[in-house]
């Protein structure tokens, strides 16, 4: 029986983003290297940037945990199909984190992003299989 067992929704203001972007480590500590290489394939970076970063933030809210308990932004990963729809990547990190918080092993993690100019928001809906 499939049972929606996390949702979370982020909305990120793009500029807040673009001013931290210009920041010395901002992208070395919130983003991972894969994510970081994707990112030069893009023109518009602030908006690749805000997608992922309220992904992420969508994705805590979803856990329930927030960004504490050994949970930070580089450990949650946002890739795209060939298609451009998004998706997390699952790790180790993220499988515990269902085990013990979730209390399932077995689950599906579903993610839309969005932009406009001004605003990026992410939802996340997690569901136990």
């Amino acid at each position: 029986m499939i049972k929606t067992i996390g949702i979370g929704i982020d909305i990120v203001d793009n500029n807040r983003i673009e001013s931290l972007i210009k920041k010395k480590n901002f992208i070395d500590r919130t983003f991972s290297k894969k994510e970081i290489y994707i990112s030069k394939k893009y023109s518009n970076k602030t908006n690749f940037f805000s997608k992922r970063f309220a992904a992420k933030e969508s994705l805590a809210k979803a856990l329930g945990t927030g960004f504490r308990k050994n949970l930070n932004l580089k450990d949650i990963e946002i890739a795209n199909n060939k298609l451009g729809k998004p998706y997390y990547l699952i790790n180790q990190k993220i499988k515990k984190i269902m085990k013990v918080k979730k209390n399932t092993k077995n689950f599906k993690l579903f993610l839309s992003i969005s932009d406009e100019k001004d605003y990026s928001v992410a939802f996340t809906i997690i569901q136990k299989i």
